[in-house]
């Protein structure tokens, strides 16, 4: 499978390499050309401009700070654009200070996401760090971590799932997209507990205690 990467940072690298050593072929797209090149000498891809990279092959990973997402969306063009109909991952958390969310108040980031290009958007990756997408697999005492999928084009769940299923992890589908604001305040949520110290596993029961 071809994957243009938007971003050269933390999670760009972590599942644009870990795509790479699956045997995709991996594009990753950046302002500077300069660190373009070297984060695809290091994962083993392609360097490109950013769009270059949103018009490469068959999937398209947004992997930019949320803060930078709406200008190089209209640098890329709106619904009609470089995006328009491709399959696009977000896995972007737009998460302020005091861990809120900076979309409170109006539509989820994947909605907007979605809205503003026309692309058949899936929320996925954003629950966990780069640090764990490294791995190899993403796998712990429990078996492969989970990977919450959210949209509403079944091909391209499919295919989310296929990439995911590449890191070792398990695809979980967890709703259309209408469901991804949720999957975005619960990141936050457990970004906050994790920066202070908590564990957000000891607030859960057992599966089992929890339908019985």
């Amino acid at each position: 499978m071809r994957i243009g990467i938007l971003g050269t940072g933390n999670m760009a690298e972590a599942l644009g390499t870990q795509w790479a050593g699956a045997g995709h072929q991996v594009l990753f797209g950046g302002r500077s050309p300069e660190r373009a090149r070297a984060l695809a000498a290091r994962a083993c891809g392609k360097a490109g401009t950013l769009r270059e990279a949103a018009s490469f092959g068959d999937a398209v990973l947004l992997a930019l700070p949320h803060e930078a997402v709406a200008g190089t969306l209209r640098e890329l063009g709106a619904a009609d654009g470089a995006l328009h109909d491709r399959l696009l991952i977000d896995c972007t958390n737009a998460v302020g200070p005091g861990f809120r969310l900076t979309t409170e108040g109006g539509p989820g980031a994947a909605r907007a996401i979605a809205d503003a290009t026309g692309a058949r958007v899936i929320k996925a990756f954003n629950h966990l760090p780069d640090t764990v997408w490294r791995l190899t697999p993403p796998a712990f005492a429990d078996g492969p971590v989970a990977v919450p999928l959210c949209g509403d084009d079944e091909e391209a769940l499919r295919t989310v799932a296929a990439l995911v299923r590449d890191l070792g992890c398990a695809p979980l589908r967890a709703g259309g997209l209408d469901r991804a604001a949720y999957l975005e305040a619960t990141t936050a949520f457990l970004i906050g507990l994790w920066h202070s110290g908590h564990d957000p596993r000891t607030l859960l029961p057992p599966f089992e205690a929890a339908t019985a």
